[in-house]
């Protein structure tokens, strides 16, 4: 898919306002794609759908390939017969419209979806869907339902035999627990059946969804359990090295993200089988991806499992070019877009040239107190490049000007011409439109003008993240002045 010159929005389907405590694949993605799509959008950029983790986070998920049961619509359960209108009246989903109760959420949508299933009839559909994802699907249901056997602990803490995929134990316990396998599968399918009907609208629109692969997976996660010899894990499955990110912007420790690092090696022997069957699917389920720190891929930062801190890790080189040339003969050309932010080495501008992939530039991280000039600068972007005001792990663009330092802030407001009280994201966001960058992405949060309450992630912090929402649709006003700026810069 050749990038024209474009435009959309971010923000993860978490955020859509719904009466059922968070965003849904039902009616509300369905009038945002048609707000969009009045709004002079081609693309709607989401965070990962995986089901979430440690600390609610869609980067920390069980699984690298399942939907997050969370966003099923339940009305659409209703419009299937598998429960009744009065089942999902009432419910208590959280106090506070503006945020995502994670707990409360999953405990009602639990039930609900095991009412459901309880009067599923298996169909031919749901047999094939079984059939044909059944080389993730099984080990991740399995996965689950062991974990809820175990009070939800992280598979470090199970029966050794069961820990280490021991054939006997894993039959035996399947066969005691068919039931709440089968609920696992049927969560899938119907997360499925939903997400498939809802892209497809957008496509009808003329929307097409970016979506988010975060480059690692979770310690405790179906991937790492079914497949723990691509990753750096000992004999007992403990994690030898870990991922994260030296002392940088966000943290003055840097970022001890905990995931296991992949044995390339292994991968490599393996023909990286394993990575082109996670980018095939992702190509099956979005227009084009994001894959999250991109850098890792040439170099990446090795801390080992012991350490407190991100601050003593080692930098170990990636699979680079080899990797992407194995994607180009197995799968031709591929729609991904690089997150290249952060520390970034000359041999990363390089696999990103060399792969021809857009890179990203944010406007927020342009402003410095020297005032000098930079990449992140929008009279600055390359064409090939996807720009934003600022992504899920930075702070709106008001709430930042509030907390940045003055001549930083100074420097931003007469860089953007920022003159009007009130008004001053919208100059933003004309900044980044203006920009020679192929692909102008703003988040939501600062189309409407938000100040830091509205701040999806703080890196380096758990709790009170990935749980910001909009009280309502946004407004056909708003559609029409982003619309007008979509055609003003030939967006």
């Amino acid at each position: 898919m050749e990038l024209k010159r474009s435009c959309g929005v971010l923000m993860h389907i978490t955020s859509l306002p719904c009466d059922e405590g968070i965003g849904t694949l039902g009616k509300p993605a369905f009038q945002f794609i048609d707000w969009l799509k009045s709004a002079g959008q081609t693309y709607w950029q989401i965070l990962p759908v995986n089901p979430t983790g440690y600390g609610d986070s869609p980067y920390q998920s069980p699984s690298s390939f399942a939907g997050n049961p969370l966003l099923i619509d339940l009305t659409e359960l209703v419009n299937m017969g598998l429960l009744a209108p009065i089942d999902i009246k009432g419910r208590e989903y959280g106090e506070d419209p503006n945020n995502v109760d994670y707990d409360k959420v999953y405990k009602q949508k639990d039930l609900l979806l095991r009412k459901a299933f309880s009067k599923f009839e298996e169909d031919m559909p749901y047999l094939a869907f079984v059939q044909e994802q059944a080389w993730w699907l099984e080990d991740y249901a399995l996965f689950m339902a062991i974990k809820k056997s175990y009070d939800l602990k992280p598979f470090s803490m199970w029966d050794k035999r069961l820990q280490k995929r021991e054939d006997k134990a894993l039959k035996q316990f399947s066969n005691e627990n068919i039931a709440e396998i089968k609920f696992r599968y049927f969560e899938q399918y119907i997360f499925f059946l939903q997400w498939k009907k809802m892209k497809a609208y957008a496509n009808s629109k003329g929307i097409r969804i970016i979506g988010d692969i975060p480059i690692y997976c979770a310690l405790d996660s179906a991937d790492v359990w079914a497949q723990p010899e691509l990753f750096t894990m000992d004999t007992e499955l403990n994690p030898v090295l870990v991922a994260g990110v030296p002392p940088d912007y966000f943290s003055a420790t840097g970022q001890l993200w905990g995931n296991p690092l992949y044995n390339w090696d292994k991968m490599e022997q393996e023909g990286y089988s394993w990575w082109l069957s996670r980018i095939d699917y992702a190509m099956n389920m979005y227009d084009m991806v994001r894959i999250d720190h991109f850098r890792a891929f040439d170099t990446y930062y090795a801390i080992p499992a012991t350490a407190k801190t991100a601050e003593y890790g080692n930098w170990k080189n990636g699979p680079g070019m080899k990797l992407f040339n194995a994607v180009k003969k197995e799968l031709g050309d591929v729609n991904i877009i690089a997150e290249d932010l952060g520390d970034i080495f000359d041999s990363v501008k390089k696999l990103l040239s060399d792969t021809g992939f857009p890179g990203m530039r944010v406007l927020q991280f342009g402003f410095n107190n020297e005032h000098e000039d930079n990449s992140h600068l929008s009279h600055n972007y390359p064409f090939n490049c996807v720009a934003y005001t600022g992504t899920h792990d930075n702070d709106t663009i008001l709430g930042w000007l509030k907390s940045a330092d003055k001549k930083a802030a100074k420097m931003a407001t007469e860089y953007v011409n920022a003159k009007y009280i009130g008004k001053k994201h919208e100059s933003f966001i004309r900044s980044v439109y203006q920009s020679p960058a192929v692909l102008a992405i703003i988040p939501m949060q600062d189309i409407l003008g938000l100040g830091s309450k509205a701040r999806m992630n703080t890196p380096s912090t758990v709790g009170g993240n990935w749980m910001w929402r909009m009280k309502k649709q946004p407004s056909a006003n708003l559609a029409k002045k982003l619309n007008r700026l979509a055609q003003a810069y030939l967006r």
